[in-house]
């Protein structure tokens, strides 16, 4: 597959890019899209679930700090964005069924129902133009690529029927600039804030770097060491292990564009 440039996407606004993608023009990952702006994980459960899964993200606010929930059954939101549609705004969703992929889909309107919650949690995309801004280069962007995830060996803290292992994302960044990107990141906890790991990717589990288990793997320079921030698809690894009946979410990279400027999520 070409490589996309999404730095083409940067200036675009939020509205304009959730209207490509609900019309399916856009269906890859949006990292580097409407800089400036925070990006959103996605977790839709039924009703019945939801209460664990909120209790799940107020414990593990690193990998899930919550920026919206909606009302059961409602597809839009009252807060962090306008006429937008859950079930439609996103380029590309999965739906798992007993902790089972089912499928990716561009569009979940189907699978809809009047006791569906939704969950947006902070995305480290957000942070990228921040990162950039500071001359930090960003290396999934550079290259056209999805960022890479992995799952680590750090559990989450469990709640009700969910539990699991915490998910990273990775940056390579030269050492110089490692004290700039924790610095800028730990500015905005909402979207993940300060990396949890920097350097050895074997001591929070991770055998091969160059596999990541979500995402693409991305060019490791001389002199870049490896950097993890949490992840969003933090819960995906959760549904995996903790097999729900039902659960949607967003496909790893595939985000929630909001109208919420990021400066507004610094602490």
């Amino acid at each position: 597959m070409e490589a996309i440039n999404n730095l083409n996407y940067a200036n675009l606004q939020p509205k304009e890019i959730r209207e490509k993608i609900r019309a399916e023009q856009i269906t890859w990952n949006t990292s580097g899209m409407c800089a400036g702006y925070a990006q959103a994980n996605l977790v839709i459960l039924p009703k019945a679930q939801a209460y664990d899964f909120l209790l799940f993200a107020q414990r593990n606010p690193k990998s899930c700090p919550l920026l919206e929930v909606s009302d059961p059954g409602s597809r839009s939101l009252k807060y962090i964005a306008q006429d937008a549609d859950i079930a439609r705004d996103i380029p590309k969703y999965r739906v798992y069924k007993d902790g089972i992929l089912e499928g990716e889909f561009t569009d979940v309107a189907a699978f809809w129902n009047d006791e569906l919650v939704s969950f947006l949690i902070g995305c480290s995309f957000s942070f990228e133009s921040a990162l950039l801004e500071a001359g930090v280069p960003v290396r999934h962007i550079e290259e056209g690529r999805n960022v890479p995830m992995y799952i680590t060996n750090i559990p989450c803290v469990p709640a009700g029927i969910f539990s699991g292992n915490m998910v990273v994302s990775m940056r390579p960044i030269p050492h110089s600039l490692v004290v700039k990107a924790v610095t800028v990141t730990a500015s905005m906890p909402r979207v993940h804030g300060a990396p949890v790991h920097i350097g050895d990717p074997a001591s929070i589990g991770i055998k091969d770097i160059s596999r990541p288990e979500f995402g693409d793997a991305v060019t490791i320079n001389d002199g870049e060491v490896p950097v993890f921030w949490c992840c969003g698809v933090t819960p995906q690894s959760v549904v995996m292990n903790s097999k729900p009946k039902f659960v949607i979410t967003h496909a790893p990279g595939h985000m929630f564009i909001t109208d919420i400027k990021n400066v507004d999520l610094k602490d």
